[in-house]
Protein backbone atom coordinates (compact mmCIF):
# COMPACT_ATOMS: atom_id res chain seq x y z
CA UNK A 1 0.00 0.00 0.00
CA UNK A 2 0.61 3.99 -0.78
CA UNK A 3 2.45 5.72 2.50
CA UNK A 4 -0.07 7.88 3.81
CA UNK A 5 0.13 11.58 3.57
CA UNK A 6 -1.60 14.55 5.12
CA UNK A 7 -2.31 17.60 3.42
CA UNK A 8 -2.25 21.29 4.34
CA UNK A 9 -4.31 23.92 2.81
CA UNK A 10 -3.55 27.72 3.53
CA UNK A 11 -3.00 30.23 1.44
CA UNK A 12 -0.45 32.49 3.13
CA UNK A 13 2.22 31.41 0.90
CA UNK A 14 5.43 31.62 3.41
CA UNK A 15 3.15 30.40 6.24
CA UNK A 16 2.35 27.55 4.17
CA UNK A 17 5.88 26.51 3.08
CA UNK A 18 7.58 27.56 6.81
CA UNK A 19 5.06 24.59 8.35
CA UNK A 20 5.59 22.58 5.74
CA UNK A 21 9.65 22.88 5.56
CA UNK A 22 9.82 22.59 9.60
CA UNK A 23 7.63 19.45 9.36
CA UNK A 24 9.59 17.66 6.77
CA UNK A 25 13.00 18.78 9.10
CA UNK A 26 11.17 16.87 11.66
CA UNK A 27 10.67 13.90 9.50
CA UNK A 28 7.22 14.00 8.99
CA UNK A 29 7.99 13.77 4.85
CA UNK A 30 4.38 13.14 3.33
CA UNK A 31 2.32 16.63 4.07
CA UNK A 32 0.86 17.69 0.79
CA UNK A 33 0.36 21.41 0.00
CA UNK A 34 -2.44 23.40 -1.43
CA UNK A 35 -2.83 27.14 -2.00
CA UNK A 36 -5.97 27.10 -3.03
CA UNK A 37 -9.29 25.63 -2.69
CA UNK A 38 -9.03 24.71 -6.29
CA UNK A 39 -5.97 22.86 -5.52
CA UNK A 40 -6.94 21.20 -2.51
CA UNK A 41 -10.05 19.46 -3.97
CA UNK A 42 -7.85 18.14 -6.69
CA UNK A 43 -5.45 16.40 -4.12
CA UNK A 44 -8.08 15.43 -2.05
CA UNK A 45 -10.17 13.84 -5.16
CA UNK A 46 -6.66 12.04 -6.20
CA UNK A 47 -5.74 10.41 -3.55
CA UNK A 48 -6.96 9.49 0.32
CA UNK A 49 -5.02 11.18 3.24
CA UNK A 50 -4.23 10.42 6.40
CA UNK A 51 -6.26 13.71 7.69
CA UNK A 52 -5.83 17.61 6.90
CA UNK A 53 -5.46 21.03 8.45
CA UNK A 54 -7.10 23.68 6.24
CA UNK A 55 -7.47 27.01 6.54
CA UNK A 56 -10.93 28.57 6.66
CA UNK A 57 -11.00 32.15 6.38
CA UNK A 58 -11.92 33.55 3.16
CA UNK A 59 -8.63 35.67 1.56
CA UNK A 60 -11.23 37.04 -0.95
CA UNK A 61 -13.65 38.72 1.71
CA UNK A 62 -12.76 41.05 4.56
CA UNK A 63 -14.21 40.30 8.22
CA UNK A 64 -14.67 36.94 9.36
CA UNK A 65 -15.79 34.94 6.21
CA UNK A 66 -15.53 31.21 6.10
CA UNK A 67 -15.66 28.62 3.97
CA UNK A 68 -16.17 25.32 4.86
CA UNK A 69 -16.49 23.92 1.47
CA UNK A 70 -13.08 21.46 1.59
CA UNK A 71 -14.30 20.40 4.93
CA UNK A 72 -18.27 19.92 3.99
CA UNK A 73 -16.33 17.56 0.71
CA UNK A 74 -14.72 15.68 2.49
CA UNK A 75 -17.70 15.09 5.32
CA UNK A 76 -19.98 14.34 2.67
CA UNK A 77 -17.97 12.00 0.44
CA UNK A 78 -16.98 13.76 -2.62
CA UNK A 79 -13.25 13.12 -2.30
CA UNK A 80 -10.61 10.25 -2.20
CA UNK A 81 -11.07 9.98 1.48
CA UNK A 82 -12.95 8.87 4.45
CA UNK A 83 -15.59 10.63 5.31
CA UNK A 84 -14.46 10.40 8.88
CA UNK A 85 -10.86 11.69 8.25
CA UNK A 86 -9.54 13.54 11.10
CA UNK A 87 -9.70 17.23 10.38
CA UNK A 88 -8.16 20.34 11.68
CA UNK A 89 -8.68 24.12 10.56
CA UNK A 90 -7.00 27.41 10.48
CA UNK A 91 -8.63 31.00 11.20
CA UNK A 92 -7.81 33.77 12.96
CA UNK A 93 -11.13 34.31 14.91
CA UNK A 94 -13.13 31.37 16.61
CA UNK A 95 -16.50 32.46 18.65
CA UNK A 96 -19.22 30.30 19.90
CA UNK A 97 -21.16 29.90 16.44
CA UNK A 98 -18.07 28.85 14.63
CA UNK A 99 -17.09 26.02 17.23
CA UNK A 100 -20.73 25.11 16.99
CA UNK A 101 -20.48 24.68 13.28
CA UNK A 102 -17.14 23.32 13.46
CA UNK A 103 -18.19 20.66 15.76
CA UNK A 104 -21.46 20.04 13.47
CA UNK A 105 -18.83 18.97 10.52
CA UNK A 106 -16.44 17.16 13.50
CA UNK A 107 -13.25 18.97 13.08
CA UNK A 108 -11.05 17.42 15.78
CA UNK A 109 -9.02 20.73 16.46
CA UNK A 110 -9.10 24.40 15.72
CA UNK A 111 -5.64 26.40 15.31
CA UNK A 112 -6.01 30.30 16.03
CA UNK A 113 -3.31 32.26 13.67
CA UNK A 114 -1.08 33.44 14.57
CA UNK A 115 0.68 30.84 15.83
CA UNK A 116 3.93 29.09 16.17
CA UNK A 117 5.05 25.75 13.37
CA UNK A 118 5.52 23.94 16.64
CA UNK A 119 1.24 24.25 17.45
CA UNK A 120 0.70 23.03 13.50
CA UNK A 121 3.19 20.05 13.80
CA UNK A 122 1.55 19.06 17.18
CA UNK A 123 -2.11 18.96 15.29
CA UNK A 124 -0.30 16.94 12.71
CA UNK A 125 0.39 14.34 15.57
CA UNK A 126 -2.94 14.42 17.07
CA UNK A 127 -4.90 13.63 14.03
CA UNK A 128 -2.44 10.89 13.18
CA UNK A 129 0.99 11.40 11.98
CA UNK A 130 3.24 9.64 13.96
CA UNK A 131 5.52 11.76 16.28
CA UNK A 132 9.07 12.15 14.96
CA UNK A 133 10.58 12.09 18.09
CA UNK A 134 9.59 8.58 18.18
CA UNK A 135 8.99 7.08 14.65
CA UNK A 136 11.13 6.43 12.36
CA UNK A 137 12.38 9.35 10.39
CA UNK A 138 9.81 9.70 7.31
CA UNK A 139 7.85 6.51 8.01
CA UNK A 140 4.29 6.35 8.06
CA UNK A 141 1.72 4.50 9.05
CA UNK A 142 -0.16 2.18 6.35
CA UNK A 143 -3.37 1.85 5.80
Amino acid sequence: MAEQTMLLMEPEDMLRRTVSLTARSLGMSGIHEAATIPQARRLLCQRPYLGAVIAIDDPTQSGNVRDFTLVDEVREGQTACDAKMPIAVLTAHADAALIAALRGREVQRVILKPFRAKVLLEAFVALGVPDPATAPVGKWPRA
